[in-house]
């Protein structure tokens, strides 16, 4: 009988992670697809007037480039094409990975977002992005950011 209670309990916690909705509001299929520059960084030529673009876990950056095999070769190839406000080259870490939500461009039927830690010269307070491998959107620079030099 406390086997039966067990696997029950597992079941229920297993199904319980993962909510049936996707709380994510910038998800876009129809986005056009992200395009490699000889630096082997994404090619950005749009800038977000969205504060919530990037810093909000709803309101990701949706970096989709053909499969998620290698999510941190997407997430460097965006990153590495940002720079500081003022052109400031930036460093950065993943901090963790937060807020399970479905997709369909998973093996698992579940996706999370990849937090980073930008930090570059003169800055006050680093700030955190929240990246999303799993879907496709408008790819832009967040607000406060610029593109890096060639």
């Amino acid at each position: 009988m406390k086997k039966i209670a067990f696997y029950i309990l597992l079941i229920i916690s297993a199904t319980s992670c993962v909510s049936t909705r996707s709380t994510l509001k910038n998800v876009d299929d129809n986005a056009p697809d992200l395009v490699l520059k000889r630096n082997n960084t994404f090619e950005i030529k749009l800038f977000s007037t969205d504060k919530k673009y990037g810093f909000d876990p709803d309101y990701p950056v949706n970096i989709f480039f053909r499969n998620t095999k290698d999510e941190a070769l997407n997430e460097t190839r965006f990153l590495n094409a940002l720079a500081g406000p003022n052109g400031e080259k930036i460093t950065y870490i993943r901090l963790e990975t937060c807020c399970p939500f479905p997709t369909k461009r998973s093996d698992m039927g579940a996706g999370f977002l990849n937090v980073y830690e930008l930090k570059w010269e003169g800055q006050k307070k680093p700030i955190k992005l929240y990246l999303n491998i799993y879907e496709k959107g408008l790819l832009m620079v967040p607000m406060g950011l610029s593109l890096a030099k060639e």
